[in-house]
């Protein structure tokens, strides 16, 4: 209380570093609960496919009997399993109307993970093939109550039909897994059993479908190599041959499938926020002990007393052992006020709840004492050695000047300096990569597109309804295009079928991506084309066997230049009909730029007879208007249709969802980390003043200037930060390189983060050092010279 400036900037500086290590820790610990609350969650396990050409299948599915066939066969290793079909259609209530993501699967569903229900019956819950499950969130936005067993939900199916399912059972709130959250943006809510496929015209036991999610439980002592021989051994019997050629199976556990999900970016995220919490930790008990040790000088004297008075060495280690604890408890209690005053901004940051104080188990209190013991003591104990071991003599004498060991301290601030560095270094980079995913040209034009979720039916009239209500959109004076498709450029990729030229081997076949579209899909999404035209010229008919290939798929099928694939004939999988190659387009980045960009051929949606979007090009403006005039024109053509719309910009955003969160994570954390380093370099300044203040006297007397003073106590910390920039630029470069090294399509590592992050951690050092000393350089008065 005494020096109560420098105690509060001591203990506000540390309860900043430890708060942000406490919200990294709870966002930390929560990541790896995900999972955690299933039934027997460490025999859990995502089977997964390895296809040897990546465009034949998507990872996270596999082939549709597998699951259970294993559960059949080698009933002494896999306890029991659960498979979904994942769909969207309409699910409405009266006049509530929404597109919902469903799952159609199996009866075993909470057998399986045991979810817990607050309404209805769990062990009947499936009997009825048009009953349907739903969690509590879903019964209070269609009922406005939890308790809804007996209520119907109308659920479109794929023909332009509707049914009735009958609620029976409402799930509690579900916690976060990789059931019903498979992946980043997915959250369903519905689920029916299996025994009502045949209403959506899907089949699950076929071994040519190798889009269906499938979970096993092993038995206990099981692990998931053991099932190498089961699943080859299925695979050799039931699988076609072209699948049982280049698929491979893997048994993922689910807590390790969360994080290795998105090419691990998760757990990436994970390791570097933990890593630069342990950092802005280490700076703030740095600040902490430097500031410590230069208090000391204003400590001499009292020091000096206590020994005459009989204080022994380890008394007086442990006096200041215990003042240091003590600052760090207060500190630690700030810094769980601050937890709980950051949580929601952090939260909302990092795109997921962090959880309160009081959900955390109870051995964190035990773990947060320990962690004010230790920190306590290894922040006290150096400043508490160099404190008792002064001569009793020359501190009564005031004689004695303490040596600080500047080497240390400059080695502490090194770090610091340094540690900033590279996270200022790797927060520029990773906004110049997620800048880089918005502004690079794409391959077709983004702007003013909005897309909606059709209702289906997959059939002839089907598709020349949803034309004709197409071109009826195309008649709004708002709307400059619009288009049908399967498929939009949000990253999920339709089928892969095995293509191959017309008179060569189907051996020679490559695994190539399909898009179903209409003829005005390039046209909206601006996709220029390298060669021909798309399906067909405006004065000309439909012709179900062309097709258009990107460049990608041309070079793969063996044409070298765009102009000799046209007029050319390609055979696709299993289909009877040979297809012409009507058109090549540029290449465009449909999915995420982690991946280069695969070969694509576009199928009309005629053919398929399959479509789910409208996509609208409209024109700058009222953008609010337009979308007003859009949604009227809906109901009106599409009326029991939810028009549920997105942005293509918002499409992107889902897609790069984690990357997103680490630059917004990154910003924070380079926020605080200044915050702390510049609070140390304050405290620092204003002792280092303290302990001065004669000798500033002194040199005005002589006839410095103001500006001879500032550099003074300048030249040091720019020493000290060149220093550290020399550090910090290989750690740098290092952890950016293999960071990038995730994406196919990345930025270059150039000098302006370096010398960005140089020029701004030197200018505010400087600002701020300058601006203390030119404050103490102009008030100095002959009074400091006089002796006590």
């Amino acid at each position: 209380m005494r020096h109560g400036f420098y105690s509060i900037l001591n203990i506000f500086g540390l309860a900043v570093g430890i708060g942000f290590a406490f919200l990294i820790g709870g966002y930390v610990w929560s990541e790896l609960q995900v999972n955690k609350s299933l039934k027997d969650a460490d025999r859990q396990c995502l089977v997964q496919s390895k296809w040897t050409d990546p465009n034949m299948g998507i990872e996270i599915t596999t082939l549709g009997p597998l699951a259970k066939t294993l559960a059949e066969q080698y009933p002494s290793q896999v306890a029991n399993y659960y498979r979904f079909d994942g769909i969207t259609s309409t699910v409405s209530k009266g006049d509530k109307l929404f597109r919902e993501g469903i799952q159609i699967g199996d009866t075993t569903f909470f057998s399986m993970f045991g979810f817990p229900v607050i309404d209805g019956n769990a062990s009947t819950a499936f009997d009825d093939p048009f009953s349907v499950v739903i969690t509590a969130e879903r019964a209070i936005k269609y009922f406005g109550r939890t308790n809804a067993v007996g209520e119907v939900l109308m659920i479109d199916n794929f023909s332009g039909g509707r049914h009735g399912f009958r609620v029976t059972a409402v799930l509690e709130k579900m916690p976060d897994n990789s059931v019903t959250k498979l992946t980043i943006g997915m959250d369903n809510g519905i689920f029916i059993p299996a025994t009502c496929l045949n209403f959506f015209n899907r089949k699950m036991e076929a071994w040519e479908n190798p889009y269906i999610v499938s979970y096993i439980k092993l038995q206990k002592g099981v692990q998931p190599k053991d099932l190498e021989i089961p699943v080859a051994q299925i695979l050799k019997t039931h699988a076609p041959e072209n699948i049982k050629a280049n698929l491979r199976v893997n048994i993922t556990p689910l807590p390790t499938y969360y994080l290795e999900s998105t090419n691990g970016l998760i757990k990436k995220l994970l390791y570097t926020l933990s890593f630069v919490a342990l950092f802005m930790l280490l700076m703030a008990v740095i600040n902490f002990i430097n500031i410590s040790v230069s208090k000391s000088a204003v400590r001499i004297r009292e020091i000096g007393v206590r020994k005459v008075l009989g204080s022994l060495k380890p008394q007086l280690i442990f006096q200041f052992v215990v003042e240091s604890v003590i600052l760090v408890f207060i500190a630690t209690v700030l810094a769980l006020i601050l937890y709980e005053a950051g949580r929601p901004f952090l939260s909302e940051v990092l795109g997921k709840n962090i959880p309160q104080l009081w959900h955390f188990p109870p051995v964190f209190i035990a773990v947060v004492l320990l962690f004010i013991l230790v920190l306590g003591f290894a922040a006290g104990i150096y400043p508490a050695f160099v404190l008792s071991s002064l001569n009793m003599v020359g501190l009564l004498k005031g004689s004695i000047r303490i040596q600080e060991n500047i080497l240390l301290r400059k080695v502490l601030m090194c770090i610091q300096f340094a540690t900033a560095i590279v996270v200022l270094i790797s927060t520029i980079v990773v906004s110049n990569q997620i800048n880089y995913f918005f502004s690079k040209d794409l391959g077709y034009d983004k702007e003013y597109i909005v897309s909606a979720q059709l209702p289906r039916e997959w059939s002839a009239q089907g598709v020349q309804r949803m034309e004709t209500i197409r071109d009826q959109f195309l008649g709004m004076p708002q709307i400059t295009d619009a288009s049908l498709s399967y498929e939009i450029p949000n990253g999920a990729n339709g089928p892969s079928f095995q293509v191959f030229k017309s008179g060569s081997y189907k051996s020679q076949a490559i695994s190539i991506q399909s898009l179903r579209t209409d003829e005005r899909y390039a046209e909206t999404y601006h996709i220029p084309l390298k060669e021909g035209v798309f399906f067909r010229h405006s004065n000309e008919m439909y012709d179900s066997s062309r097709i258009v290939l990107n460049e990608t798929a041309a070079k793969a099928l063996g044409w070298k230049d765009p102009q000799e694939a046209l007029g050319k004939q390609v055979r696709i999988g299993n289909f009877n009909d040979a297809f012409t190659v009507y058109g090549v387009t540029k290449d465009f980045h449909f999915g995420s730029m982690q991946d280069a960009i695969p070969p694509l051929f576009f199928m009309h949606v005629k053919y398929m007879k399959e479509y789910r979007y409208f996509s609208f090009k409209l024109k700058p403006g009222n953008i609010n208007s337009t979308i007003d005039a859009l949604q009227k024109k809906w109901q009106a053509l599409l009326p029991g249709s939810a028009f549920e719309y997105s942005f293509m910009d918002d499409a992107l955003k889902k897609m790069y969802q984690t990357e997103i969160q680490l630059k917004k994570a990154a910003m924070a954390a380079t926020t605080l980390t200044l915050l702390i380093v510049l609070l140390g370099v304050f405290g620092l300044v204003s002792l280092s003043i303290y302990k001065k203040m004669k000798e500033v006297g002194i040199r005005k007397v002589l006839g410095a200037s103001i500006f001879d003073i500032i550099l003074l106590f300048l030249k040091e910390f720019i020493i000290v930060i060149f220093i550290s920039f020399i550090i910090a630029l290989p750690v740098g470069y290092y952890i950016m390189h293999e960071w990038l090294h995730n994406y196919a399509y990345r930025v270059g590592i150039t000098l302006q983060p370096f010398v960005q992050s140089l020029f701004i951690i030197t200018l505010i050092t400087m600002l701020l050092v300058g601006f203390q000393t030119l404050k103490m350089a102009v008030t100095t008065s002959v009074r400091t010279l006089r002796n006590e």
